[in-house]
């Protein structure tokens, strides 16, 4: 799959902070998962069971940023996995589309995440592009 050529639209940033346009299952797979937020076939099923997911649906907020109990045992103990497993902190990104707003954040993800080769996504998760399977550490 391709990086989109206009912005990454803001739908594919989910509650918990991750870029869902550069998940391992939206943009290496024939049928794409939509991201966290919408419903489609694509999805893993544990994406849809998201307790996080739930949460923010459940308190009527968007992102869990904007919770008043954030980051919660739920969210410090995804961070920790991400951090540990990818590099990535979702708090970090959080912050930054906080502090930035989501355009901003998602142009800068559009720049670390396009292949240098040909264009495609390099999937956080794999870190290889969803296109030519280009192995590349995301730029930071």
């Amino acid at each position: 799959m391709k990086m989109p050529s206009e912005s990454i639209d803001s739908i594919m940033f989910a509650p918990c902070g991750m870029n869902c346009m550069v998940c391992y299952k939206h943009c290496s797979h024939k049928i794409p998962c939509a991201g966290c937020i919408e419903d489609s076939k694509g999805k893993p099923e544990h994406c849809s069971k998201c307790k996080i997911k739930m949460c923010v649906q459940e308190k009527g907020i968007h992102y869990c940023y904007e919770c008043s109990q954030y980051p919660c045992k739920q969210m410090k103990y995804l961070e920790n996995s991400y951090i540990t497993r990818y590099g990535t902190s979702l708090i970090d990104n959080s912050r930054a589309v906080k502090e930035h707003g989501i355009t901003a954040f998602m142009k800068h993800q559009k720049e670390k995440y396009t292949c240098p080769k040909c264009g495609g996504i390099i999937s956080l998760h794999d870190s290889e592009c969803s296109e030519c399977k280009y192995q590349a550490k995301p730029k930071v």
